[in-house]
């Protein structure tokens, strides 16, 4: 990289490390490319990761692991990262291989195309075993974190316990892998599928002072974004929320027209609009 996207990056990086620092709670939506990206930008958000779920509808896909690979992961946030000049974090899965060494080197990967930060978890992607032991999945936490701190800025890691959407619904066995993937050096702890007010409040005391992510998305998730911020989450992100909501709209018009009417029309953003956003 050159030295003016070092100093890029570096300044991203410092803005990024910035938001999980001050008081209060901030909104990190998931862009899947690069347009709804340019949308985000426009609508004052201050950071963005990604999605592999929305990088994978757009693709024709389903979610899941060796669905995406590192490569197309990577391009994805390089054209996302090219349409805004805010900070941008990714969604790298398990890394893409099972051992510390792989998580290590998709970290290094990741910091190349000029993200900021990422998460790392802890799922196999096998449906037979799908968690990781606990002593690998603090290993791999580990070599993600010393490849980061090896970087001339600061990598925001997150890691992932995914316990809670794998059908494991131990929230002590979460807490106990979030704890150490914190004592390991990872910024911010994030346990996909807390549902409740106690659950997520007794993660956040778990892994204070560090950071915590909830993700919203789920149908009959009723907690504000103040309660959030009073129970101490620093992160809100949507996952596939955005996307599924952009093809909701969509697949919803399209069965519209299939029934011979287009009044979903009247509804879509004007074309000039498009334009300005995208000119930008």
């Amino acid at each position: 990289m050159s030295s003016a996207i070092n100093d890029s990056q570096y300044q991203k990086a410092e803005v990024f490390k910035a938001l999980h620092e001050r008081d209060g709670l901030f909104v990190i939506p998931n862009p899947w490319d690069a347009g709804s990206a340019k949308i985000l930008t426009g609508l004052g958000f201050e950071a963005f990761t990604t999605t592999s779920a929305g990088l994978a509808y757009a693709l024709g896909r389903p979610d899941g692991h060796a669905m995406i690979g590192r490569e197309e992961t990577l391009d994805n946030a390089l054209a996302i990262i090219n349409a805004t000049h805010l900070p941008v974090a990714a969604d790298l899965e398990n890394g893409f291989g099972d051992t510390p060494e792989i998580c290590a080197q998709t970290i290094l990967a990741a910091a190349g195309v000029g993200l900021v930060g990422g998460s790392i978890e802890d799922a196999t992607g096998n449906d037979r075993d799908p968690i990781y032991n606990f002593e690998l999945s603090v290993a791999r936490v580990k070599a993600a974190v010393e490849a980061a701190r090896s970087l001339p800025f600061h990598f925001m890691l997150t890691a992932r316990a995914e316990n809670m959407i794998h059908g494991k619904i131990d929230l002590q066995d979460t807490i106990k892998r979030l704890v150490a993937f914190a004592d390991a050096g990872a910024d911010v702890l994030f346990a996909p599928g807390l549902k409740t007010r106690e659950q997520i409040n007794e993660v956040v005391k778990a892994v204070a002072p560090k950071s915590v992510n909830i993700v919203l998305g789920a149908a009959g998730f009723d907690i504000s974004f103040n309660e959030l911020a009073g129970l101490g989450v620093k992160r809100v992100s949507l996952g596939s929320a955005l996307a599924r909501a952009a093809l909701g709209a969509f697949q919803r018009a399209a069965v519209e027209l299939s029934q011979g009417s287009y009044g979903f029309v009247n509804d879509a953003v004007p074309y000039s609009e498009l334009n300005k956003i995208f000119g930008k």
